[in-house]
């Protein structure tokens, strides 16, 4: 096994134990996402301190006025004295502070999402579908255009640049660790950029709802080393091989007279269905159905065998494969790395 090939293998091992790790929001890994991390946690600091700030001084407030008291005496003999100094102090100077602070720290947030400190180094179209992401490499040469479902890999310390649209209703592409919320409009290309500054796996997903199964579409992005990266994308510009393992062969069979040609393209074979994801390089992804199962042989059967059951309204019809046919099927699909 190569060096990169092993990298891979334990990234994707990595992954397939982290995919369920909830998404903190207010911890960054990236210049985007620490900018945002950075103004977040100032506003919840401040805003903690005014509100404990404020409640303390109405309970002392409320007991030092209490009627008859010594207290309350003394404040009404003082109130004019000293009453409009807390009023500027409290009311005016300090909040004045906060806000121009918070506007500063508000513009950096800005400047540091507008755009990228230097050229990406990949440009990648999105395409949010119910309920799935695709997800294309744009390259000047149409034949090096790769296309993957679900997730997007990136070179750590390097940017890259998203064009996100719809092809149905409004979604948003959220991945916390990375970067901030932006709308997915149909007919409409919003762009946005991300940066890893470590190696890992962060999960996003949509965050507009937009149907049935909204909470089942996640995706996944894979922050690799720049080595690691190209072997990647070289690796997922080839067209499938042709199997040479004969149950393969008999599954690849299957695959072009059933109704999977239909809907899903293969390069490299007679399979240009465009109405679900590329499945090129299915083996090599982590999940199944936009981050609803793991990618394992089983969980395959049982998405090929009735996807309904699993995410229910999503395209992918009921499919009556004889036994034989399926386990050919999914032999045939475990080639396709």
């Amino acid at each position: 096994m190569t060096s990169w090939r092993r990298a891979r293998w334990c990234w994707l091992m990595f992954a397939s134990a982290c995919r369920d790790v909830p998404m903190n929001y207010m911890v960054g890994h990236g210049p985007v996402a620490s900018s945002e991390a950075r103004l977040g946690w100032w506003l919840v600091i401040v805003s903690g301190v005014v509100v404990a700030i404020v409640s303390l001084l109405v309970v002392i407030g409320g007991w030092r006025r209490r009627p008859g008291t010594r207290d309350a005496r003394a404040l009404e003999r003082t109130a004019a004295h000293g009453g409009l100094l807390w009023i500027y102090l409290g009311g005016l100077i300090i909040p004045a502070v906060i806000l121009v602070i918070s506007f500063a720290l508000t513009l950096g947030t800005l400047h540091a999402t507008a755009r990228p400190g230097r050229d990406p180094a990949a440009t990648i179209q999105v395409i949010g579908h119910r309920w799935w992401w695709e997800v294309r490499y744009i390259d000047p040469d149409p034949a090096q255009t790769i296309e993957t479902a679900n997730e997007i890999h990136v070179p750590v310390g390097r940017p890259v640049r998203i064009q996100l649209t719809s092809a149905d209703v409004i979604h948003s592409f959220w991945v916390p660790q990375l970067a901030g919320k932006t709308d997915v409009i149909p007919g409409q290309t919003n762009v946005a950029w991300l940066e890893a500054d470590s190696a890992g796996v962060y999960r996003g997903a949509c965050t507009e709802y937009c149907g049935l199964q909204h909470a089942n579409m996640a995706l996944v992005v894979i922050a690799e080393p720049p080595a690691a990266f190209s072997a990647w994308q070289s690796a997922q510009r080839a067209s499938a091989a042709a199997p040479s393992d004969p149950e393969a062969a008999a599954g690849l069979a299957v695959f072009q007279k059933a109704a999977c040609a239909t809907c899903h393209a293969i390069r490299g074979t007679d399979a240009l269905g465009r109405v679900g994801p590329d499945l090129t390089h299915l083996a090599s992804r982590l999940t199944l159905a936009a981050g609803t199962l793991e990618n394992t042989r089983g969980n395959l059967a049982g998405w090929i065998g009735n996807a309904q059951a699993i995410k229910p309204g999503n395209d992918m019809p009921v499919m009556t494969i004889a036994p034989r046919d399926l386990q050919a099927l999914l032999a045939y699909l475990e080639t396709l790395k």
